[in-house]
């Protein structure tokens, strides 16, 4: 069930919502004498963005499985970019009586953790779940909590070498951060320190909503010669209209991950963010039938993909260098 949270409650929907609600109790009644197990999944993206990555989820689960409303019942919660209704939406979860939390990104899992050390937590994906205090370390969590980490600060100095490559002529780089989102904030960290080996300047420009971006980019125009734009869930809503201004205002960019038919960007460098999500089902099962988080490494990912984007290329007058072509995964033309 997946529901936006940018919609309006209108009576239909408030009806929708109850009915909702009372198919989530009914199912949670029959868990109590079923093998039906409980599971509680909260994420900082609006349901709409969420939708790939929750099917991913739950492809995962039915491999494993676990089917949702035969063997498996799942409250979903979607913060919808904002921070600070996470504590009340794990609430919700814990008094849900949930057997396992699925927190999905950096904010969300410390929400989790915040709240409980005795429920089990998954985490599909963070950017770093070491430095963020997550877990001890990624070969022994030592905690309740575990998940998979898309090393989105580890690649940050790679990813501005690439933007480098395919722009020579750059000097100055706005990154775009979530300043409420400890992984952003450690991606701008990395690049400050990543900048000098390149030559490059790298300097923060802060978008926390909508309405941020209408007003920052453009203001970049003529301060700056690029964008790198952190792996963030918040940044991750508002893709589309980050490329609309960043070739309306001739900046090339470089992203981390793609999201489905992606194309606000004019390169990528980053792990398989779907598959991450399936596999974080795998988690979830081994801790259902027994398994502690606290035993369960933390996955790196295995591949990382580049893909260049040909027809923005054209668009900002700039020519794909050969070797960039030659070691591209996929070029979107």
């Amino acid at each position: 069930m997946f529901i936006d949270a940018d919609m309006r409650l209108t009576p239909a929907i408030v009806a929708f919502l109850a009915i909702a609600s009372a198919l989530w109790t009914s199912s949670l009644a029959e868990a109590e004498g079923s093998e039906s197990r409980r599971i509680g999944y909260l994420t900082m993206d609006p349901a709409s963005v969420d939708a790939p990555f929750a099917a991913a989820f739950l492809q995962g689960l039915r491999e494993n499985g676990y089917i949702e409303g035969q063997n498996a019942a799942i409250a979903w919660r979607y913060a919808a970019n904002d921070p600070n209704v996470l504590a009340g939406l794990v609430s919700e979860l814990i008094g849900l009586r949930v057997e396992i939390l699925v927190a999905d990104g950096t904010q969300a899992a410390l929400a989790a953790q915040r709240a409980t050390r005795s429920i089990q937590i998954v985490v599909p994906a963070s950017s770093d779940l070491v430095r963020a205090g997550l877990v001890v370390s990624l070969a022994r969590p030592g905690g309740n909590l575990t998940g998979l980490t898309t090393m989105s600060t580890g690649l940050t100095g790679k990813r501005l070498a690439l933007l480098k490559e395919m722009a020579p002529r750059t000097k100055r780089v706005a990154a775009l951060v979530n300043p409420d989102s400890p992984g952003s904030m450690f991606q701008l960290k990395e690049a400050q320190l990543a900048a000098s080996d390149l030559a490059l300047e790298v300097q923060p420009a802060s978008i926390r909503r909508p309405d941020d971006i209408d007003r920052v980019i453009p203001a970049l125009a003529g301060r700056v010669d690029a964008l790198f734009v952190t792996d963030d869930f918040v940044l991750d809503g508002y893709r589309a209209r980050i490329g609309t201004l960043a070739v309306e205002n001739r900046l090339p960019s470089v992203c981390g991950y793609t999201i489905g038919e992606d194309k606000s960007c004019l390169m990528w460098y980053g792990p398989d963010l779907l598959n991450m999500f399936r596999r974080s089902a795998d988690y979830v099962a081994q801790i259902l039938r027994g398994k502690k988080a606290a035993d369960l490494p933390v996955e790196q990912p295995a591949k990382f993909a580049l893909i260049l984007n040909a027809t923005m290329a054209r668009t900002l007058g700039i020519t794909i260098p050969q070797p960039l072509r030659l070691s591209a995964d996929a070029i979107i033309h």
